[in-house]
């Protein structure tokens, strides 16, 4: 048995990282469906523990004592990335977009509630399985699980990720079907039905820089993260004080929030986004690493049936409301497109949506404004949201 401190459970981690990344290039199928390598990786360590834990053996335990800082780190770096001046690329569509994933959100959890009470389960596994995981993907629902497990789901985190992974790959799946009937169903068109190109949305591309300049920009995103983590801290405690249960990124996430837009405002700091966004990418695979090798799958014994169930009915639901998309947001081609984003990042991630989104305008054409504001709203704004949310249900039900 292997017995890991901290900095050799993140080596462990890094190597998990990397196994994951060799098998997305070895199996198409992992990369065309957008699973993420670090939870491919991490998943092969917590198999072999399964195995391992199934003939009496321990084959490691490791000390998970950096998991929450990165975890946190990443959360802080959405925060700030949520610039309000965002809002004003295709504003009152991206409100709009907003209202309905987050009406979509709660409408998830009901829907995994009435599952889980259909089977004699704790209410709040349907929070767990419902936009905690669908919407929020794996990272959020490991980092609210700890919540969950006090609140009485047993084995939170393995059934986080089993119904995130599993979003994910139907989310993959059915976006591109679904929204190629509502296209053919309407005869939508694009209005640059010869532009067959994929835009990212956000053009975040970094002026070419000297060296220093560089490394001044990334210790000032470096150092603007550690502060927010550290105020961040000061305020989830506040929160806390008032009975109010939260995850632990909260307070650092809106404290990112705020210095991201004083920033706007005021230009001190001038804050890179492709930076940000780098550092948090890093803390996320690392995070999703640990997490995953720490796995305890056995736990899912008996939920396979609810899960299934709940997730059919998340799927059915998810097609359904995309024709309430199309008709809040314009009912053309390009409300179409989003809704192909809708379903992409609703049963599992950002990178999904715009999966979905690429394949559907390499086929029928460009669609500006889709690539606009679903990345907008599945990459910052949902999460803030989402979190309110499903703090009203752990704190409700509590």
């Amino acid at each position: 048995m292997l017995q890991l401190d901290a900095v050799q459970t993140l080596a462990l981690a890094g190597i998990a990282l990397f196994l994951g990344y060799a098998l997305c290039r070895a199996i198409p199928v992992l990369e065309r469906y957008n699973l993420p390598p670090p939870v491919i990786g991490g998943l092969v360590f917590a198999i072999a523990a399964w195995v391992a834990y199934d003939r009496g053996t321990t084959l490691f335990v490791l000390d998970t004592g950096l998991q929450s800082p990165l975890m946190i780190a990443f959360f802080t770096t959405i925060g700030v990335n949520a610039s309000l001046r965002l809002l004003k690329i295709s504003g009152k569509q991206v409100l709009v977009f907003l209202a309905l994933a987050t009406a979509f959100a709660v409408a998830q959890n009901l829907l995994g509630m009435a599952v889980a009470v259909g089977f004699d389960l704790h209410p709040l596994f349907g929070v767990l399985a419902g936009s905690t995981t669908l919407t929020g993907g794996p990272a959020t629902g490991l980092a609210f699980a700890p919540l969950f497990e006090a609140a009485g789901v047993e084995g939170a985190e393995s059934i986080a990720v089993a119904a995130a992974m599993s979003g994910i790959v139907l989310g993959g799946l059915i976006g591109g079907p679904v929204i190629t009937v509502l296209i053919r169903r309407f005869g939508l068109v694009s209005s640059r039905p010869l532009d067959h190109t994929a835009p990212d949305g956000i053009d975040t591309t970094p002026l070419p820089q000297t060296e220093a300049q560089r490394e001044y920009g990334a210790l000032k995103s470096i150092v603007v993260i550690l502060v927010a983590m550290w105020l961040g801290s000061w305020v989830s405690d506040l929160i806390s004080a008032t009975g109010i249960t939260l995850p632990a990124y909260v307070g650092a996430m809106l404290v990112g929030a705020v210095i991201r837009n004083i920033d706007d405002a005021t230009g001190w700091i001038r804050m890179s986004v492709p930076t940000t966004d780098l550092i948090g990418n890093v803390c996320l695979a690392l995070f999703l690493s640990v997490a995953l090798m720490n796995l305890k799958l056995w736990e899912l014994a008996g939920l396979a049936l609810p899960l299934l169930v709940n997730l059919g009915l998340q799927v059915a639901m998810v097609a359904a409301f995309c024709l309430v998309v199309f008709r809040a947001m314009g009912r053309d081609y390009d409300a179409a497109v989003m809704g192909g984003g809708f379903i992409g990042f609703m049963l599992g991630t950002t990178a999904n949506a715009m999966a979905v989104m690429r394949t559907l305008v390499e086929r029928y054409g460009a669609a500006p404004r889709a690539f606009l504001v679903a990345p907008l709203v599945g990459a910052f704004f949902i999460d803030f949201t989402n979190a309110l949310i499903i703090t009203g249900f752990i704190n409700f039900w509590s």
